[in-house]
């Protein structure tokens, strides 16, 4: 379906990112990684992408806090895979403490790579998008976009200017063939809340299971994670025909969160 589309998926060597980035290429993307890890790891993924769907698949180390990384990661894609046509704002970082004790460099980094980097990495993109007339920007924010949650003060506030990015974006771009979303899950179900849920399970001395549930519970009327997966095939959604006047939306993944 998206055979011959260029993409950039920040975030992308671990969780949410590499599900997407995955299942971008499974649809015939060429696919420009992005995120900090084991490089032999990062290597050893983008090659396996890249042998098992039959695309180019490239990578960058560019650090999200830094505008100049940003720029350059969107010239690298332009320049290694010939475009770019659609941008996954994925990456994000997280820091929870109550604003009176709350770190003001964590603040300043949770800004910079959660809502700051989407905006740096949009404005670097948008120009090939508008010369091709075409091009969609996925930005992944949370229902903490939506709604609050104690002690994530910079999260919070930052996937709330991120829904509101995605409005003016779309506003801006809607008479030039792009499209901007804001996908906004609730509990997915990735390797670091995995951790969590083990964390959680220790601490309390209570089954794994017990754990999983009860932190579901306090926010979902559903008791199901989100995954990776579904987060990709609504993103695939959203880059297809059927959703081209869709935009400037966000929408919910979240097992009834915000329903509430």
């Amino acid at each position: 379906m998206l055979q011959g589309k260029v993409a950039i998926v920040t975030g992308s060597t671990s969780g949410i990112g590499h599900g997407i980035a995955a299942v971008l290429a499974a649809q015939g993307c060429d696919v420009m990684l992005n995120g900090f890890g084991d490089p032999s790891a990062i290597e050893s993924q983008r090659a396996s992408l890249a042998r098992q769907h039959s695309v180019r698949v490239a990578y960058s180390a560019a650090d999200m806090t830094k505008p100049g990384d940003i720029r350059q990661l969107a010239a690298a894609t332009a320049a290694q895979l010939g475009g770019i046509d659609i941008l996954v704002n994925n990456a994000g970082i997280q820091h929870v403490a109550k604003v009176a004790d709350f770190s003001e460099e964590r603040w300043d980094a949770v800004i910079a790579v959660n809502l700051s980097a989407a905006f740096h990495a949009a404005k670097a993109a948008l120009p090939h998008m508008i010369a091709k007339g075409w091009g969609r920007i996925i930005n992944i924010a949370s229902a903490h976009g939506l709604v609050a949650s104690g002690e994530k003060a910079a999260y919070v506030t930052a996937k709330h200017g991120l829904v509101g990015l995605t409005k003016v974006i779309a506003i801006e771009t809607a008479n030039q063939g792009i499209t901007c979303n804001a996908i906004c899950p609730g509990w997915v179900l990735t390797d670091l809340v995995k951790r969590q849920i083990e964390a959680r399970a220790a601490a309390q001395g209570i089954p794994y299971e017990q754990a999983h549930d009860d932190l579901l519970r306090e926010k979902q009327p559903m008791l199901q994670y989100t995954t990776p997966e579904k987060i990709a095939g609504l993103a695939i959604f959203l880059c297809g025909e059927a959703a081209s006047t869709m935009t400037g939306a966000a929408l919910s993944i979240d097992g009834g969160w915000t329903a509430q």
